[in-house]
């Protein structure tokens, strides 16, 4: 007689990509069932809490839907839980994040910020998660956490990794960026938590994820002896993202594109028809198929008038996440847009959601970071405001699904000036490429528009300036 197909839920509490996990799990042959209520965690099987963002939305979003007191029972029913990034942060009993929300406590330890003196913050790229210690008893399986793969990590917060003996009992993989090492995953009974995406680990996350859904990960009570901290090695390698163009020619239909000078059409002698270079779906997928760490849609005719019926490019994030299981980062007309007819604003942080639901990990933001920037630099010449005010879409953006998620695209344009003097206050560099009148000294101009309209800022005042932001 075959056996009962066990009922897999996903907790989603509203805020970042879920799709890829989604298509994810479906790639392994499996289904899995939203939790829209109380009731599910009792006809649960096993539950997958993937996260993104930040702590206090988290807990915050988990009691607003009742759910934070249902998984506490789930757990502790030893019924399985796999937690992902800040699903695996929240088990713990609070964060530096949030400092007066209290996270669920399955864990010990607080959640701590990564110190930005020492290394670029947040921790982002492909890193290994080494074994922590050696586990003992009769478990009859393990996570499939390899010490010679790579796996994506994408916080600004992590479990500090001491190597102590009562932190022994719930660290399973511990992971160096920098100076720090922090718990990569944890493991303890039936819960099981990852502070890295496996879902966006290509194939060897699948194989995490197929260890948690078709095995029965029951951890024995007695860990063999910690790993030292100082043993645990940094692996973190070097990306290689493919940024793909990406317009409507002129039959209607999205094509990767190639531009000359900002111009993507071929000569008038070539037929003058947008320069095609195939499909979007069917160039990343080659990409993924050899090798790229992250694929970049970079939609540069998007959102002209209403950003939810640009239904063909949500579309191409939809069936890229089916089957590419590295980061997914989109661009273009990530900002507040008010209908045609001006009766309706549709704030940036939204039309990113629409996005992030689509299947993107990241939204990229070229002309409205300029203009943020902008009023960031005024503000801050202003004795009487704050130069951060909470209004820009990068912070919207940033405050509700977390900084990681959020990424800026810099247009510039080489500017030739005779001496420092001539730039206006801009940050100048000598060139090893003279301009056309012999000139020795350049400055970078921040571009707008698809590089129609050149702003007063250069690059470094545009980086500081979103950095902040």
């Amino acid at each position: 007689m075959a056996a009962t197909p066990q009922k897999l839920f996903l907790l989603d509490y509203g805020a970042g990509n879920v799709r890829s996990l989604l298509n994810a799990v479906e790639q392994l042959g499996h289904t899995i069932e939203y939790i829209t209520s109380a009731a599910d965690f009792d006809v649960a099987d096993k539950i997958i809490f993937p996260g993104v963002g930040a702590f206090g939305y988290a807990m915050e979003a988990l009691r607003a839907k009742g759910f934070a007191e249902p998984l506490r029972a789930f757990v502790a029913s030893g019924r399985p839980l796999m937690g992902i990034c800040v699903g695996m942060q929240v088990l713990f009993e609070g964060s530096d994040e949030s400092p007066d929300e209290p996270g669920l406590g399955i864990f010990d330890g607080r959640v701590r910020l990564f110190d930005s003196a020492t290394k670029a913050v947040p921790h982002m790229g492909w890193n290994s998660a080494l074994a922590a210690h050696s586990t003992r008893g009769p478990a009859a399986a393990v996570p499939d956490i390899r010490d010679d793969s790579r796996y994506y990590f994408v916080h600004s917060y992590g479990v500090p990794y001491t190597g102590q003996a009562a932190q022994g009992e719930f660290a399973y993989t511990a992971t160096r960026y920098g100076d720090e090492v922090i718990v990569s995953s944890a493991w303890w009974g039936s819960v099981f938590a990852t502070q890295f995406h496996p879902e966006k680990s290509g194939t060897a996350g699948l194989a995490v994820l197929r260890s948690f859904i078709e095995d029965d990960l029951v951890r024995p009570a007695a860990p063999g002896p910690a790993v030292p901290p100082a043993d645990i090695r940094e692996a973190l390698t070097k990306r290689v993202i493919a940024c793909l163009d990406v317009r409507a020619n002129d039959q209607g239909d999205l094509v990767v594109t190639k531009g000359d000078q900002y111009d993507v059409r071929e000569s008038a002698d070539k037929g003058g028809d947008v320069r095609n270079l195939g499909r979007p779906v069917d160039l990343a997928q080659r990409y993924y198929a050899e090798g790229a760490d992250e694929i970049t849609f970079l939609n540069i005719t998007s959102f002209r008038s209403l950003p939810f019926k640009d239904t063909p490019m949500l579309e191409v994030l939809r069936q890229a996440s089916r089957s590419i299981f590295v980061p997914l980062t989109i661009g273009g007309g990530v900002r507040d847009i008010v209908d045609p007819d001006g009766q309706h604003v549709w704030p940036a942080v939204q039309v990113a959601g629409e996005y992030f639901r689509s299947g993107a990990d990241k939204v990229s933001i070229g002309s409205d970071a300029v203009y943020a920037a902008e009023g960031y630099w005024q503000r801050a010449a202003a004795s009487d405001q704050a130069a951060l005010d909470g209004t820009t879409a990068i912070e919207q953006i940033a405050a509700r699904y977390g900084r990681q998620a959020v990424v800026i695209s810099v247009d510039p344009r080489r500017v030739y000036v005779r001496s420092p003097a001539d730039a206006a206050g801009h940050h100048v560099i000598r060139t090893e490429f003279p301009g056309p009148g012999g000139e020795e000294y350049c400055w970078y101009q921040c571009m707008v528009k698809g590089g129609r309209e050149g702003r007063d800022m250069d690059v470094r005042q545009l980086v500081t300036a979103c950095e902040a932001l």
